[in-house]
């Protein structure tokens, strides 16, 4: 089961089931019918667009002769990789409103978000649209962006 589950980790369950079934040469209709589950529900399974309980878990893992809570634990990494999906979303801002070319002497897709912020917010301050300050605002906060504009504006102070 280990290697089943390291193999198949942060991938959706359903799809795992679906190529069980067609291995096996089952029709989603009657299997469902026969775990006394609808057919609708396999079928949502098997698209994505539901999980798996663990009473269903069950019920698959017996049929398909699988270690009892395989489908279970997939369906938890499954969950976890959503979850750490959605933080990674966040370490960056909306590229939609960002412009490249405000980056136009870096590689825009090696910019560390998180370190290199004094530089992206001294950037995007100077040189981009109310939009584009809008969304660094909104991606590091205003006081952070303040921060960076205060040790900046008492940079270019010293220097004059």
């Amino acid at each position: 089961m280990e290697k089943l589950i390291s193999k198949f980790k942060g991938i959706h369950p359903g799809i795992i089931l679906e190529r069980e079934l067609k291995r096996k040469g089952f029709k989603k209709g009657p299997f469902a019918l026969s775990l006394n589950e609808y057919p609708q529900t396999l079928n949502d399974i098997t698209k994505g667009k539901r999980g798996i309980t663990a009473s269903l878990s069950i019920k698959l893992d017996q049929s398909l002769g699988l270690e009892e809570g395989t489908m279970f634990l997939l369906q938890a990494y499954y969950e976890i990789q959503k979850e750490k999906d959605k933080k990674t979303s966040n370490d960056k801002p909306d590229f939609s409103i960002i412009r490249q070319i405000l980056f136009w002497d870096t590689e825009f897709e090696k910019i560390n978000w998180q370190k290199q912020y004094q530089a992206v917010i001294k950037r995007v301050m100077e040189r981009g649209n109310d939009d584009e300050k809008d969304e660094i605002i909104r991606f590091y906060g205003k006081q952070k962006v303040d921060e960076v504009k205060m040790t900046n504006n008492s940079f270019n102070l010293r220097k004059s």
